[in-house]
């Protein structure tokens, strides 16, 4: 039997091995598969699809099934859809496995389900079930790692929804690799998404994280499957984020804001009451809001600017991308006159959200010249808003609903770009800003006020 050589990061195939992968430049990775051969039968031709006109094909609506939480409906655009499999990814003790196992328990009330759990006993599962009180005595649970057997149990009971825990844990016998080497678990994971279209079944997997934060396993698992979701967070904090990394059945990039309790894990329905920050009279520390899959989240984004003693000033940020935050001090520089080169500056994102679009840059820049100066901003105002190379202040996406959600928190007022002000009457005071060196004077009246 043949072999070759396989990434275990990204899937890149070699005929030879080498120590470093030329797929995803990653050291030391590349693993011994065999080749198994192709049957030849398989491709005989017999029960292919024939072309056919789109105005044949009769669209209907996609049946979901709306699970206990409501931000996981929220994340996977709206709850689970029939014959989907959904992949979720997080670190060990993240609750992944929790998560999954209510959602387990309330679908098998009233459709059947099974729970298939590679790691733990059953012992194990059923008194996670009981101590965070789910009601699933009369749901079936099994133990077993061999995708053979499950295949073949799963064609006996015809469950509508299957929970695999762990993908990693599973094996095929025709395949000669350790489980959760490259060739196994992709081998696995095509076993389980044909079988899921073919039989109208929704599979959810457990997918664990490897050091670099990417599911274990060849990159290509992600294309196998409809949904990717990611369990983001500490697990020694309370609260959690999962993010939609791609959705065929929704918008990709939604996010979802859960809180782990001792009954298990519980929605957050208002995710900017946890982001804001409830201590007064602290420099550096400004509002702004983000947009995050379909919605707008306000978050606290926190500036410290301090004396540097090297000849290399430091910069960096937490939840901000690195480049976009030296982008902005360069800005300042320039525009606002502000002298950073003896400065370190540090910039985070409270609550360990990552902020990815252009709309809280007034607000970084808020709080670095509220460190710097030593002001203090009132916790009720609100920035948002684009800085361009010229110092000006850019309009963003979606203003208007910012505004709105905004309001309902309760704050004060808002400064942004003119354009993103709009013409019709608010409930909220919204100042225009147009260059940044408008922000000083800003900074120094609401202190005052403050």
């Amino acid at each position: 039997m043949k072999s070759q050589f396989q990434c275990s990061e990204c899937g890149h195939t070699s005929a030879k091995w080498l120590g470093q992968c030329p797929g995803c430049q990653s050291w030391n990775t590349l693993v011994e598969v065999q080749i198994q051969p192709k049957n030849s039968k398989n491709y005989a031709g017999a029960g292919l699809s024939k072309p056919v006109k789109i105005k044949d094909i009769k669209a209907h609506n996609i049946q979901r099934f709306q699970t206990v939480h409501e931000e996981f409906n929220r994340v996977t655009g709206g709850g689970l859809v029939s014959a989907s499999v959904v992949l979720l990814g997080g670190d060990p003790g993240i609750g992944k496995s929790t998560l999954l196992l209510e959602i387990f328990s309330d679908y098998a009330k009233s459709n059947p389900a099974l729970y298939i759990t590679g790691e733990e006993s059953l012992e194990q599962v059923a008194l996670r079930a009981r101590t965070c009180g789910f009601a699933c005595d009369d749901a079936k649970i099994m133990s077993a790692t061999n995708i053979d057997h499950i295949i073949k149990t799963l064609e006996e009971l015809k469950p509508s929804c299957v929970v695999i825990d762990s993908i990693q844990t599973l094996h095929s016998d025709q395949l000669t690799a350790a489980s959760g080497s490259v060739s196994q678990v992709r081998h696995v994971t095509g076993q389980l998404v044909a079988y899921a279209k073919q039989n109208n079944c929704t599979v959810l997997i457990v997918g664990h994280m490897t050091k670099e934060g990417q599911i274990a396993g060849p990159k290509v698992l992600e294309h196998m499957v409809d949904t990717v979701l990611y369990f983001e967070g500490d697990s020694q904090n309370r609260y959690r984020i999962i993010r939609a990394v791609k959705n065929r059945f929704g918008p990709a990039h939604e996010i979802g804001v859960f809180a782990m309790t001792d009954k298990g894990i519980q929605s957050v329905t208002n995710p900017s009451k946890i982001f804001l920050h409830t201590q007064e009279g602290k420099t550096g520390s400004v509002t702004g809001v983000v947009w995050n899959g379909s919605r707008p989240i306000l978050v606290e984004i926190q500036a410290l600017v301090t004396a540097s003693y090297s000849d290399y000033p430091k910069r960096i940020s937490v939840g901000f991308d690195q480049n976009r935050l030296n982008l902005l001090i360069a800005i300042l520089q320039k525009h606002a006159g502000i002298n950073f080169s003896k400065s370190d500056v540090y910039i985070n994102v409270v609550g360990g959200l990552k902020i990815s679009e252009t709309a809280a840059d007034l607000a970084v820049v808020a709080a670095i010249i509220s460190s710097k100066r030593d002001l203090v901003i009132d916790s009720g105002n609100v920035f948002f808003g684009e800085v361009g190379l010229t110092g000006e202040v850019r309009p963003v996406l979606n203003g208007e609903i910012r505004i709105k959600e905004i309001s309902k928190q309760g704050m004060k007022k808002v400064y942004t770009s003119r354009k993103n002000k709009g013409k019709g009457k608010n409930s909220i005071s919204i100042s225009g800003i147009e260059f940044i060196g408008q922000i000083n004077a800003i900074l120094s009246k609401s202190t005052e006020s403050a």
